[in-house]
């Protein structure tokens, strides 16, 4: 994983969205193992305590499952992965909409301007 820390909200929560992010969007498979503590807190250059409370945030919405003897394994509960990507989504529009808002563009202009945005870029 690719993590980027450059905000100022804590840095477990930084690192418990983009874990939330990878699962979401297909980097690991409903199933497969997760990387350990300890891997993830040496690719991220941070220390395992704070990757474990990153881990813990991730457990408590449902896309990790812990087994005592072998590991965490992300879901395989379909219905958690689309209500979480969903969320992401939601949570995303939002932002842009509000941003948007603050360059005095209305809702529907802003939609405007993303279609008429994407149209201009596709391939």
């Amino acid at each position: 994983m690719d993590f980027k820390l450059k905000d100022a909200r804590p840095i477990w929560q930084q690192l418990a969205d983009q874990m939330t992010e990878s699962i979401v969007t297909g980097e690991f498979s409903p199933g497969e193992r997760f990387p350990s503590v300890r891997e993830l807190a040496m690719q991220a250059g941070v220390n395992p305590n704070t990757m474990q409370r990153a881990l813990a945030r991730l457990e408590e919405d449902g896309l990790l499952i812990t087994s005592r003897t072998a590991g965490r394994n992300v879901t395989e509960d379909e219905e958690i992965l689309r209500a979480v990507r969903s969320q992401l989504a939601e949570k995303r529009v939002i932002e842009y909409l509000e941003n948007m808002e603050k360059l005095g563009y209305s809702s529907g202009m802003a939609a405007d301007f993303a279609r008429q945005f994407r149209k201009g870029h596709e391939t």
